[in-house]
Parts: structure tokens; sequence; C-alpha cells
């Protein structure tokens, strides 16, 4: 009987612990889970657990079973850390297809290393790496790993399918623990539901739970994930940082919070204030004196990113930026307020979030949601913003890293949140002529003169400011909407306004620009502005609205000289398109000898509801009719 039972206990065990191994066998998943995904999330905690106003804890342990190849990038981990995180413990377990383990990671086997990004001079941004070099698919990893902060300015956002479409969600958990006494602040994005709150010893436990996540396909023309995505922001209502106390309850207190960092730092040595203030000697105009303080900047300091403790958020002295010639962004608008204050006129430090397509901040939940800082300089007629980073860019603009979107200015009385300019149609232009002369072989050369404004130069200034003559040459053949052609010459020359424009002139050699049959040759007038982005259809009804996200206007005028023992056959008649998307013109005119074609093409900017998609899709589609219509010419 005693053999029997022990038998039997033995037996169970063994069969619990098998169990247990094969918890993450791939043939577990729920079929619809699986389908055209590269990987699954079979589990996802975390535990955000704050203990006090300057200190937090953060656990996480996430399983996922990798499908294919396409799905390898979720089978390593990646912890980042610095002066004022640590990494705790880290853990790795590999699982073949049965859920059987394959292995473990060792200390070896995680790379510890600098997280510096090119051009930081001085950063303690570290990171943790791990990650299982596997093939046979499909198999799973476990990652668990627990993180100390006392950068208490951030809590975390959750987003548990992130921005990820081919990735599926089992099961998604997370939880936050808030000692009593202190609020726990949060939003709730795009449907997510409304937390399970509990009394735990010690405080109030906050936890979101979500299960059975399907793929889901990103849509051409949406707006950001965020914008649809379910997901929960998190933020402090009042909060430390080495010694520094704040709140960010209102978006006043942080702007005050900003103001604590940067206080008494805007003090410069007596030779750069007699310098600057030489400099404005005779000009009475506050926007022509800001203008003169911003290119001294220009000419005497350079962005280098510093990163260090309390460092990565509180701008360094105005005193060492004189001293150094360096800063990073912080430091440099900082030092560039002190100077515009030496000279008797006020601006304000202002936290922004930076990036070409970046999802502006959400204005009703005040917390850190920043990544970069300009300086904007208010008038009585005009505003000024500055993007003191940059030893090229052109006084007063901002284009698509900062344009059209939130700062919060740090004033006097606190933050204040207030919108950057956004470039109209009018500011962003292409104006392109074109003097071509057509070979009765049907090849050509051809002039062509292009004044890009707006956010339309900025690729063209990038090229004249960083690449050799040799790189452009190759950047601007890129550029070229012509399909068998020689670069002769050209010159990209800048013109920096408070709208900069950007001239590019080309010297071409077109082959084939007309094409040859009998006695009749068929030229596309349209020579570099053909539109060839036509949205593409989808046999499913759209879910999410469109966003257009820039507005500009394109004109052409293209003259060409017609070989003399030709004459025009047939031309088409002009076209003329009007939509919410847009306006778009185009026409043949001949007159001695010659034909001018000309084409303007509006794009609106905007959102638009989903049931409009279609009616976009054949808007442009009409605009690529027109772009490839042909002349007939017969000799």
């Amino acid at each position: 009987m005693k053999k029997n039972l022990f038998t039997l206990i033995i037996f169970s065990f063994l069969l619990t612990n098998l169990q247990a191994q094969n918890q993450w066998a791939a043939d577990k998943i729920p079929a619809e889970l699986t389908e055209k995904a590269h990987a699954v999330i079979r589990l996802s905690e975390t535990f955000f657990t704050v203990k006090n106003l300057g200190e937090a804890t953060e656990k996480n342990h996430i399983v996922v079973t990798i499908l294919d190849e396409n799905g390898l990038k979720d089978a390593s981990m990646t912890i980042f850390y610095d002066k004022l995180s640590k990494v705790n413990d880290f853990e790795g377990v590999l699982y073949d297809a049965k859920g059987e383990k394959v292995k473990k990671l060792k200390n070896d086997d995680i790379r510890d290393g600098s997280a510096n990004a090119e051009g930081t001079l001085f950063s303690d941004n570290r990171y943790k790496y791990g990650a299982f070099k596997y093939a046979l698919f499909p198999f799973t990893v476990e990652f668990s790993y627990e993180t100390t902060s006392k950068n208490m300015l951030f809590y975390p956002s959750w987003f548990p399918q992130e921005d990820e479409e081919n990735v599926t969600i089992e099961s998604s958990l997370f939880k936050i623990k808030m000692p009593a006494g202190m609020e726990l602040r949060y939003k709730l994005l795009n449907g997510m539901s409304n937390p399970t709150i509990e009394d735990v010893e010690g405080g109030k436990s906050y936890s979101w739970l979500v299960k059975g996540l399907k793929r889901y396909e990103n849509e051409p023309y949406s707006p950001k994930w965020t914008h649809f995505g379910k997901g929960v922001l998190t933020a402090p209502a009042d909060f430390e940082t080495e010694g520094f106390r704040g709140s960010a309850k209102t978006w006043k207190d942080l702007g005050e919070f900003d103001n604590l960092l940067a206080k008494n730092r805007d003090i410069l040595p007596e030779n750069i204030k007699q310098e600057v203030q030489k400099l404005v000697v005779g000009i009475n105009d506050p926007m022509l004196k800001t203008k003169k303080i911003y290119e001294y900047l220009q000419s005497k300091t350079r962005y280098i990113s510093i990163q260090l403790g309390i460092g990565g958020w509180q701008p360094f002295e105005a005193k060492q930026v004189a001293e150094k010639g360096y800063g990073d962004c912080k430091a440099l608008s900082n030092y560039t307020k002190a100077l515009l204050k030496s000279v008797g006129i006020e601006s304000f430090y202002a936290s922004i979030k930076g990036g070409n397509g970046q999802r502006d901040i959400q204005t009703d939940f005040p917390s850190q949601q920043f990544n970069h800082v300009i300086l904007c300089v208010p008038m009585k007629t005009d505003t000024a913003w500055l993007e003191c980073t940059s030893q090229s860019n052109p006084f007063g603009y901002l284009g698509t890293f900062t344009s059209d979107r939130y700062a919060l200015l740090a004033t006097p009385e606190g933050g204040k949140l207030v919108k950057t300019p956004t470039l109209k149609a009018s500011d962003n232009q292409q104006n392109r002529k074109i003097d071509v002369n057509l070979g009765d072989d049907g090849n050509a050369t051809a002039e062509a003169i292009t004044v890009f404004t707006g956010i339309l130069q900025e690729t063209y200034a990038d090229m004249n400011t960083v690449l050799s003559i040799e790189d452009q040459k190759k950047a601007l053949f890129n550029t070229i909407e012509i399909p068998s052609f020689e670069l002769n010459k050209f010159s990209i020359q800048e013109e920096k306004k408070r709208v900069p424009s950007a001239t590019v002139k080309l010297s071409l050699a077109v082959r084939k620009c007309a094409s040859k049959s009998g006695t009749r040759m068929f030229l596309v007038p349209n020579l570099m502005s053909a539109e060839n982005s036509i949205p593409p259809a989808s046999d499913k009804p759209r879910v999410h609205e469109v966003e257009l996200k820039n507005t500009y206007t394109e004109t052409d005028t293209v003259t060409y000289i017609l070989p003399k023992n030709i004459q025009v056959e047939a031309k088409p008649e002009a076209v003329k398109l009007e939509s919410k998307f847009g306006t778009y013109y185009a026409d043949n005119q001949i007159k001695d000898g010659k034909l001018f074609y000309v084409r303007k093409f509006v794009r609106n900017r905007g959102k638009y509801p989903a049931t409009a998609y279609t009616e976009m899709i054949d808007f442009y589609k009409k605009i690529a009719k027109a772009d490839k219509m042909q002349v007939v010419l017969k000799f």
C-alpha cells in the first residue's frame, strides 16, 4: 500500500512537471492567433511598483512564440538603463516547438554596452541585450527582468499590441501598485477598459488585462497607432528626481518644474554679454536683434548630445556652453535664452515632441511626453521659433521635425501649452521650369530649374550641407523621375529665409524622351513630375480614417523646342480635377514650333473618414493618367 502511494506521488509529480514544461508548446496556441502572424505573445506581464515619490521597481515577464523568420526580432530582449536606473535581474529561456526547455541565457550570453547615439559626447545610457540564435520554427522564448528607477518623471505606458501588425496576443497584463497617499493618474486610449482597482497591503493596485488580440492590418495613410490602438498612459501626480520635486497635475506645474531645473543657469560670462551687446548696436527691431543673436549662436556653437543623470533633463549652465562651445538641445536653448535676455529680449524654453511622423502629445493628459527642446521668442506682432541645435537652419524656420505640434513653454507663470506654426501649401512649393530641345531621333537635352520651398527644400538643403559634390550627384540622380538620362551638370543654391528655398539646376541628356514609330513620335510632356504613388486598393472595407499629413503645391512649365520638320498631329484636352484631397490642372499648347506643357497640383492636408479612401484612390488614379498623356508628333 505504501509502495503504491509512493509511486502515485512520484507519477503525479512527474506529470505536473511535464505539464508545466509543455505549457508553451506551440500547438496550444489558438488557431485564430497564428493566422498570418509571425509571432504570438503567449504571456506578457508588467508589474510597476511605486515605492515613494522618488523610486519604483518594474518587473517584466514575457513569453513569445516565434512562428517564422519574420518574427525573429522578438527572439531578443534589450533593457536600457542609466545613472538613475539599474537592472536587478535578467533571465531568458528557450523552448522548442513542444515546449521543452532547450537552454537558458548565461551571464556570458548577455551583452552589456553603451547606448550612446551618434553625436553623443557624454552619456550614461547603457543597455543589456540577450538573444537566442535558433531557427527550428516554431520555438518559444521567455524573458524575465527587473529594474529599479529613480527618475520618477516617467511612469510606463502600455500598448499590449504595440505597433506590430503581425504579432498577436494571447494574454497581456499591466499592473501598477501605488503606496498609500500617492495618486496614480492614467488615461485610457481607444476603448481600453477601466482598471481593476484593489486595496492591497500598503496601498492600491490598478490592473488591466487583455486576451486574444488577433492580428490587425496596418492600413496606408492611417494615423499613428496610438490614435486607434488600445492602450493606457500613466503619470505621477507628484514626483521627485535627484532631489528635485515637482508636480505633473497640470501643464502649469510641469513648466514650473522646467523652471526649477533651469534656475540660475542663465548667467553669462561678462565678455560674452559685451560681445553680443555690440552685435546689436543700432538695431531697434527686436526681430532683427533676435536673428543676429541666432546667427551668432550658430557660428559659435555646435550640437553634441550630453545625457548624464538629471542632466538628461536639466540644461547645462550658460557659462559652460560659452566656454566649451557645444551643448545638447537643452543647453543650447537655455544658452540662447540667456543671450537674448542680455540684450533685453524675453524668450521661453519650449519642450516638444520632435521627429518627422511623430504622434503629437496628449494635450488633456499633463505628463512628460517630450523628447526635444527649442526656443520660443514671442513678440507683439510675430513669434520666432528657434531650433538651437542646428548650425545651418534658417532663422525662424521649423520644418518637419518640430512644426505643427504642441510645445510646452516654461514661462515665469509656469507651463503653457501652445502650437508651433503650420506650413501651408503656399509655403511648401515645387516650382519647376524646363527647356527641352527634342531631336528627331527622340533623344533630347534639357535644362531644368526647380525652386523648392518649405518642407520640400529640406532634402536638398541637407544634401548641400552634408554631402560632397560627388555624393550630391548620386543623391540627385535618385530623385529624378526620368527612365533613362545622364546628369551632365548640376548645382544647389540655398536661400535662408523664414520660409527657406533651395534652387536646383540640372543639365540633362534624356534618352528616348519621345518614342519613335514610323513617321510618328509619341511624347509624354510631363518630363519630371509624374504622379507614381497611387494609394493601394484593398479588397476589405477600410477601418481607419485617412490622414494626409503634408500639404504642398507643384507647378511645372515645360517648353519643348520641336524638330523643324515635325508637326503636332494630336494633343490631349486640358484636364482639370477638383477634390477634397486637392486640385489638379494640366494643359498643352502649341505656338511658334514649340510645345508648352503646364501642370499644377495642390495637395491638401487633413483627416477624412474611412469611406473616403476609395475616392482618394480614384483622384490619384486620374492624376496619374493625366500625367501620362501623350502628344502625337508626325514628320
